[in-house]
């Protein structure tokens, strides 16, 4: 058990709500710790419905490929609390998130505040207190009222793909969703926004930008013959593809590029491309290569795990999905699936569903608003993917899968796809080792 647990369950009981935003609470306990948030060193703080973990990803392995130190704050995280808070380089030890936890816990003195607001204080109290070359500062959800949003004069904001998420805290429509998130937009700060797919979400950023005097920068990067070329008012670079999988990551490795423009250090070409290359980045179209899951496969299966739950997450994985297939036409996809019921199933599996041979569903572990094994495998049939049928587990579901291989179902040696929740993925990480 970590030193770390009784408080973090502790600050669980702090408010009625999970979410409830607000930045007066933040701003309450920031004072009381006097003002951590004004003694860090240069953020970038980061909003977006997709892709925001990997834009941080991408900038935290160039970065440090430069030799820099680098404080990162994301979340959720998927096994271990600590995964939220990297200190120069290293997941915030036992001891010290303990300690922090509880200092921020006597300041905030019983009073009413959500665990992500008083887990961001004491993040960024850590920030303050090590020293570093720069913050990567990650929003949990929206922008605005966000309790990342405390920072008044951040180096660089930069705006990932908009999409449909949250609708019930940030609005029915990419207009409002992305006016939620153009709230972390600060007067003459730099502006790096994400190549909307929707024009609605683009012009609202657009114009919420103008309102607020960020100025916006402009950037490209392009696909080119096994790489893709980035080009800026400050750098003109071709590089190979990023190490993460997914054509959708050459973009998010674009937003990361350009945020580097307006950094006060300097990571030089070279130090680019090795970060690009190492960069990691787990529950994103990760290959699990090893671990108990992977060895109780037939021999020549791939397992692929993936946290994306919404409509945008969907088009990335038929996209990946389509050029599986033209590379493997014989190698059919099989999904492992769970969804929260605060996700729309038929959104995210809409795009996917025509690659898919079979799926096996299953309720996300430990987790209240989870949909059933049933409802989601119902969702999944009315999504055109008829071999579907509830598990009681993924372990359940992999077996079932198998049971189907050995009745001679698929073709060739499959490639199964875990995917829909971020949670899920978390189990999948630790029942794997």
């Amino acid at each position: 058990m970590s030193l770390a647990d009784p408080v973090l369950d502790r600050l669980k009981s702090l408010h009625p709500k999970v979410i409830d935003l607000s930045l007066d609470r933040v701003h309450r306990l920031l004072a009381a710790l006097g003002h951590p948030e004004r003694r860090l060193p240069p953020v970038v703080h980061v909003a977006g419905t997709n892709g925001k973990g990997s834009t941080l990803a991408f900038l935290r392995a160039m970065l440090e490929a430069a030799g820099l130190r680098v404080h990162v704050y994301t979340s959720p995280h998927l096994v271990r609390f600590h995964e939220r808070i990297r200190l120069a380089g290293t997941l915030i030890d036992d001891d010290r998130l303990a300690d922090l936890l509880e200092e921020c816990e006597a300041a905030n003195g019983g009073a009413p505040i959500t665990f992500f607001e008083v887990t961001t204080v004491a993040a960024l109290l850590a920030f303050a207190r090590e020293p570093a070359d720069v913050v990567l500062l990650e929003t949990g959800l929206g922008g605005r009222l966000d309790a990342t949003n405390v920072v008044d004069r951040p180096a660089v904001t930069a705006i990932t793909r908009i999409s449909y998420d949250h609708r019930q805290f940030l609005g029915d429509t990419l207009e409002a969703i992305a006016g939620e998130k153009a709230g972390i937009f600060k007067p003459g700060v730099p502006a790096v926004i994400f190549p909307q797919p929707s024009e609605e979400a683009a012009r609202t950023l657009a114009a919420r930008a103008e309102m607020a005097g960020a100025p916006v920068h402009g950037w490209s990067a392009t696909p080119t013959d096994g790489g893709f070329r980035f080009e800026s008012a400050r750098r003109r670079i071709d590089l190979p593809l990023p190490g993460l999988a997914g054509a959708h990551q050459v973009v998010n490795a674009g937003v990361a590029l350009a945020c580097l423009d307006h950094l006060p250090v300097v990571v030089d070409d070279a130090a680019v491309r090795r970060g690009l290359a190492a960069v990691e980045w787990p529950a994103r179209l990760q290959r699990l290569t090893r671990g108990p899951l992977v060895a109780g496969l037939p021999a020549g299966w791939e397992l692929w795990l993936d946290g994306g739950h919404n409509d945008s997450a969907g088009e990335v994985l038929a996209v990946q999905a389509a050029r599986w297939a033209q590379e493997e036409p014989e190698r059919p996809l099989l999904l492992v699936y769970g969804m929260l019921s605060s996700k729309e199933p038929r959104e995210f599996l809409g795009p996917l569903a025509p690659f898919v041979t079979a799926a096996r569903t299953v309720a996300i572990p430990g987790e209240e608003a989870s949909l059933t094994a049933e409802d989601t495998a119902a969702a999944t049939r009315a999504c055109g993917i008829a071999d579907s049928a509830a598990a009681a587990d993924v372990g359940g579901a992999l077996e079932s899968l198998k049971r189907q291989d050995l009745k001679g179902r698929f073709d060739g040696p499959a490639r199964v796809l875990i995917c829909g929740s971020l949670y899920l993925a978390g189990t999948v990480l630790a029942e794997n080792g």
